[in-house]
Parts: structure tokens; sequence; C-alpha cells
């Protein structure tokens, strides 16, 4: 079963300002599809470090959006990236179409 998002940390942020929710996902949808887009770029390059930063940013819109199972995949992705290892690869890739999944029907 795939993970669901959890808008708790949007909302105290927003304080219930629609509008301000509204900008904040406008933003993360941009953001995310492009630095999701270049993961797989240097994952296709084989550039494991350059992934690893990719992770990096990714797992901050991981996190807004509370998906706490994911973040921590994503982590130690992100740590094994650095270390040359990309074996959550696939685990990741799923993380990465849930987000995806979930942005597209806002």
């Amino acid at each position: 079963m795939k993970e669901q998002a959890n808008l708790n940390y949007i909302n105290s942020l927003s304080g219930g300002d629609k509008s301000f929710e509204i900008k904040l996902f406008s933003i993360i949808k941009k953001e995310f599809k492009i630095e999701k887009n270049i993961y797989y770029d240097n994952i296709k390059s084989e550039k494991l470090k350059l992934c690893s930063e990719n992770v990096h940013k990714i797992k901050h819109k991981i996190s807004i959006l509370g998906l706490e199972k994911s973040y921590k995949i994503a982590e130690q992705h992100e740590n094994n990236l650095r270390e040359g290892n990309s074996a959550l690869q696939d685990k990741f890739s799923d993380i990465l179409n849930n987000v995806t999944n979930y942005l597209n029907k806002l």
C-alpha cells in the first residue's frame, strides 16, 4: 500500500490561508518535476554523486508532504548514492511516482 500524503505541516505553515497553500503547491509541483527529471538523467548517466544531491533536494518536498516512510527511504538512498550504491533506486522511483501522482491530482 502506498503511503498517503499528510498535509499537517503545510496546514501549520499556512494557518488556513488557502492562497498561500496554492502558491506553495505550485512551487513544489514545478520544482519537483524539474528535480525528478534531473535525477533520472543522472541515474541514466550513472552520476551517483550528483544523484545524491538530487535526492537531497527532492527529500525536502517529500517531507513537506508528510511522507515520513518515504523520507526515510530517500535519506538512506541519498547516503547510499554518496557511497556509489544505487540499491534503493527502484524503491525511490516508486516514491517519485507516488509523489507525482499526488501532485497531479492537486
